[in-house]
């Protein structure tokens, strides 16, 4: 359990078929990174580690939807996970963040980066940048929710 006033950071999850990709914000929550791509198997016991070494406030789970809106096919499958986070981690609240196009995005963004492409054509890569654009666009739907002081619904 956090102190009061304490530093702690905020985990991004883009859970896909074969890999996780994993980002974080800084203990300030000013900005996220993409810190990991990790095998499906390894996901939880990576983040068990994780909140053992370091202040965690909430973990946001990347939400699968079309792009019309309705729910992906995977969806089911996230939220068996984003339920079994809940259980290993019932003081860390679980918020869900609509995922629609990270995929694309972090695609471009690499590309623009300037990255060679040998690089580029590493498998996790996508994943953990599509984790920090989950993470990024949490922590603007936060900050726009604060200014109005309403919460953010928890996963349920």
């Amino acid at each position: 359990m956090r102190k009061l006033f304490q530093l702690a950071r905020i985990i991004g999850i883009d859970y896909g078929s074969k890999r996780v990709g994993i980002a974080v914000t800084d203990p300030l929550q000013i900005i996220s990174s993409s810190l990991c791509t990790l095998t499906n198997e390894s996901f939880l016991a990576f983040l068990s580690n994780y909140i053992l070494t370091e202040e965690v406030e909430a973990i946001v789970l990347g939400e699968p939807f079309y792009p019309d809106g309705n729910p992906a096919q995977t969806h089911g499958e996230i939220m068996l996970i984003g339920k079994k986070i809940q259980q290993l981690f019932p003081t860390i609240p679980v918020f869900l963040q609509d995922e629609r196009f990270s995929s694309v995005e972090a695609k471009d963004t690499i590309l623009a980066s300037g990255i060679g492409k040998k690089k580029r054509r590493e498998k996790g890569m996508v994943d953990r940048v599509a984790a920090a654009i989950i993470l990024d666009a949490f922590m603007e739907r936060k900050r726009n929710v604060s200014s109005i002081n309403k919460p953010i619904p928890a996963f349920l």
